[in-house]
């Protein structure tokens, strides 16, 4: 059986990085995302695009951006809900983390991501 995993941001912008450093990371993340079901937050999947267009290590028009976007439209995705908002405001005073690590924590809890 396919294992659930959230996917960060950085996993995205290394699948897709062109940089010849990141070749190494790029196969990694790649192999991981064909190997997992992938699932998202919605903060992650603007967190991509804003990299994806931005940074250079990417070089990604607004289309091609918004193309990768489509291409996980297949996968569950996290919304932002005064919910979830609620549920990070927690996990940050339980753990003493920023408030974007523990958005990420309460999505990947609410899409039922095992924690490890």
């Amino acid at each position: 059986m396919t294992a659930i995993a959230f996917i960060d941001t950085n996993v995205l912008v290394y699948a897709g990085s062109n940089a010849a450093a990141d070749q190494p990371k790029r196969v990694i993340a790649r192999q991981l995302l064909s190997q997992v079901l992938p699932v998202f937050s919605a903060q992650v999947l603007q967190e991509f695009y804003s990299a994806a267009v931005t940074k250079q290590r990417l070089q990604m028009t607004h289309d091609e951006a918004c193309a990768v976007l489509q291409s996980l439209a297949a996968f569950p995705v996290c919304p932002i809900s005064r919910d979830l908002v609620l549920q990070a405001i927690d996990c940050r005073q339980r753990n003493g983390i920023s408030y974007w690590d523990a958005a990420i924590v309460a999505a990947a809890s609410e899409l039922g991501c095992p924690s490890i």
